[in-house]
């Protein structure tokens, strides 16, 4: 693969679910818009860090790269590689490289099945055999995710959320996979992994305060849409989106005694339902800048002037350099237009 190809590469990526109603013929009567046109790449060895309230897409976003869910438009492309509607045939060499660790730990382990079983699984479906066997490298990847080999033969219910959520880490470690997507994950752990492994994540969460700390890049997502995507320190020190500028501004931070306090954004309202999104830019019903052409023209995410490259925003009014980082007295914002 070329130096200049990203690891995946994934455009215009959207999901609608389908909502069945009447009767006695059930049909289509709408659709929620989970994931509406994603653009992002995550390339080799990168950690790209996916940010947004709940219900935003995000997990959805993840389900679709891992091809658990099944994408209504767009394209995945992986090593340069359609990988969009591929068949379980031909996904099956992937399969390996992409691996998921799920929020839920303990829905997605087997209560049934050891630990030790549990972990290897994924070796016996993919006839693997490490040398030294299969017993030893299960016992390695549970002292690699901080976990005693000695609890090889222990079942998940005796452990902590924690604790199984390292086993999900181990079990995806198994294939010695070259991109992870993992949602709400053990942070800690998995900055260790990856510097030791040099894997990429696509890193899903809601806290961007836990982002900064793993991510070399973030994208900010808004009911089905990435709103902003920067490198890590240029988007928390100058957010252009609003959205993302609010975020931030719920961030606990050490200040100095003379430093005034950072604005604290209160958005008004909640979330709009994503089976009915508002027209133009989804943000405008909570945003204090909306005008009636936020309402008519949805924003392209392109990169905006005085943002650095690579740095792309959705917004017609972005917040100024000086305005978005400068710490500001504590104030609401004017209700949304």
């Amino acid at each position: 693969m070329s130096s200049t190809t990203p690891l995946l590469d994934v455009s215009g990526l959207t999901k609608h679910f389908p909502i069945k109603g009447g009767f006695p013929i059930r049909r289509t009567v709408g659709h929620v818009q989970a994931v509406d046109g994603l653009d992002f790449q995550v390339n080799e060895s990168e950690s790209l860090g996916l940010v947004g309230e709940s219900g935003c897409g995000k997990s959805t976003t993840g389900r679709l790269i891992t091809r658990l869910l099944e994408p209504t438009a767009g394209k995945i492309s992986y090593q340069g590689k359609d990988i969009t509607h591929a068949s379980r045939k031909d996904l099956a060499p992937v399969r390996s490289e992409i691996q998921m660790i799920f929020q839920d730990p303990y829905a997605s382990l087997n209560p049934r099945h050891t630990v030790g079983k549990i972990i290897a699984g994924p070796m016996e479906i993919n006839d693997i055999n490490p040398a030294g066997g299969r017993e030893k490298r299960v016992r390695e990847l549970l002292e690699i995710v901080g976990l005693n080999p000695e609890h090889y033969n222990r079942f998940p219910h005796e452990f902590s959320g924690g604790q199984r959520q390292r086993i999900g880490v181990a079990r995806a470690l198994a294939l010695d996979p070259k991109l992870i997507v993992a949602d709400e994950p053990v942070s800690a752990l998995l900055q260790k992994v990856q510097q030791e492994l040099g894997i990429a994540f696509l890193f899903i969460a809601h806290d961007l305060a836990v982002v900064r700390h793993f991510s070399q890049r973030v994208a900010v997502m808004y009911l089905g849409k990435i709103v902003e995507i920067a490198d890590r320190d240029d988007l928390y020190g100058n957010p252009r989106h609003p959205y993302t500028r609010a975020l931030l501004s719920a961030v606990p931070e050490a200040t100095v005694d003379e430093t005034p306090p950072r604005e604290r954004i209160r958005l008004q309202g909640d979330v709009p339902s994503p089976i009915n999104p508002p027209s133009g830019c989804r943000f405008r019903t909570r945003c204090w800048k909306a005008t009636e052409k936020c309402a008519t023209e949805a924003p392209p995410l392109v990169q905006v002037e005085g943002n650095k490259p690579g740095h792309l925003t959705a917004c017609h009014y972005p917040e100024t350099a000086e305005v978005a980082s400068a710490p500001r007295l504590a104030k609401d914002p004017e209700p949304a237009a």
